[in-house]
């Protein structure tokens, strides 16, 4: 019955984003944070190793039996599973079924040609070289944020504010990320972070480099704010760290979105890709190869198949690029820069 509900409920993103997204969800949010935010650790992490343990130890007891009550097991397992899709939907889900964001924000949703991808990402050189100048005063050095990683994440409210003077849309009140407990695991699996739909709690991999580390707050805080879809997290979240007043966070937005841009030059034109690196500063290269690096160091065979059981996860949710929707960044940036510089 409930996930009839859901496919139903789904046809109807007015609904969802006037009486829940933009209603009742904002207390539900809210809530979660103050009732988990003051502890250091993740609740949520602490329920999924609860789960694990749960399931490791069924198995084992039917090792050891090789007894199994099918009836009981499949009632079991459908009655924690019918409570879990109902909390999952309630506290967090149903913002997979909102209105777009493009529609929201009155930006064109039009697929760009190859001449405005390159273009675009010209100036996103530009204004990335230029940012980066600014805070090394060298266009060969390699940034270093001299914050800690827990003064980057509480600068991410901060952020947040100074969006929210021109995204009202976005206010962000009672702050909290956190560390996961998993992030080593996390970084075999080939994730920078995630939110926990559950408790709300928004996790960040402690081990990621950190001048990826800003936008990747902003990103994570953006699926708290509400917004479900990853390319629409990152444009958020793009939105936050440029928004900010700290060149710091401004450098991990316009980085991001580069890296984005470049990689679909790359996967279109790869001669084109080719003439933009000279363009680069030697620094920002620096910075992509150091994070490429970091993520290739913890490259294994299992990766594909949890980004396989993500990208499922997201087709199920009525995301039909599933992983790949991660990119659609571009289009979004393109399309909001038409009418305005960046």
């Amino acid at each position: 019955m409930q996930w009839a509900f859901i496919q139903i409920i789904a046809n109807y993103p007015n609904y969802i984003e006037k009486y829940y997204s933009n209603g009742l969800y904002i207390y539900v949010s809210r809530f979660f944070r103050i009732l988990f935010g003051w502890l250091p650790f993740s609740i949520g992490d602490l329920l999924y190793l609860s789960l694990i343990i749960l399931i490791i130890r069924a198995i084992i007891s039917v090792i050891k039996t090789k007894k199994i009550n099918f009836k009981r097991t499949v009632y079991k397992v459908l009655g924690i599973s019918s409570i879990i899709f109902f909390v999952f939907h309630f506290n967090w889900g149903l913002n997979y079924f909102r209105v777009p964001l493009n529609e929201t924000l009155n930006i064109e949703k039009e697929n760009y040609s190859n001449t405005e991808l390159i273009n675009f990402t010209k100036k996103l050189i530009l204004k990335t070289n230029e940012i980066h100048v600014s805070i090394t005063k060298n266009d060969t050095i390699l940034i270093e944020n001299p914050a800690s990683k827990k003064e980057i994440k509480e600068s991410a409210q901060l952020a947040y504010n100074e969006l929210e003077s021109n995204f009202p849309q976005f206010s962000y009140k009672n702050p909290k990320v956190k560390h996961s407990l998993f992030s080593v695991p996390l970084t075999y699996m080939g994730f920078a972070g995630y939110l926990n739909p559950i408790t709300n709690e928004a996790q960040v991999n402690s081990l990621i480099p950190k001048n990826n580390y800003a936008a990747t707050v902003c990103h994570e805080i953006a699926h708290q704010v509400g917004i479900a879809s990853e390319s629409e997290a990152n444009f958020v979240g793009y939105l936050a760290a440029t928004h900010s007043k700290d060149k710091y966070f401004n450098y991990s937005g316009y980085s991001l979105a580069l890296r984005y841009s470049l990689f679909e030059v790359y996967r279109k034109d790869s001669v084109q890709f080719e003439n933009l690196k000279p363009l680069i500063n030697k620094g920002i290269l620096k910075d992509f190869k150091q994070s490429q690096d970091f993520w290739e160091s913890y490259h294994n065979w299992t990766e594909k198949y949890f980004k396989t059981f993500y990208d499922n996860y997201l087709k199920a949710n009525k995301q039909k690029d599933g992983i790949k929707g991660y990119n659609k960044l571009v289009t979004l940036l393109i399309n909001y820069y038409k009418t305005k510089d960046i």
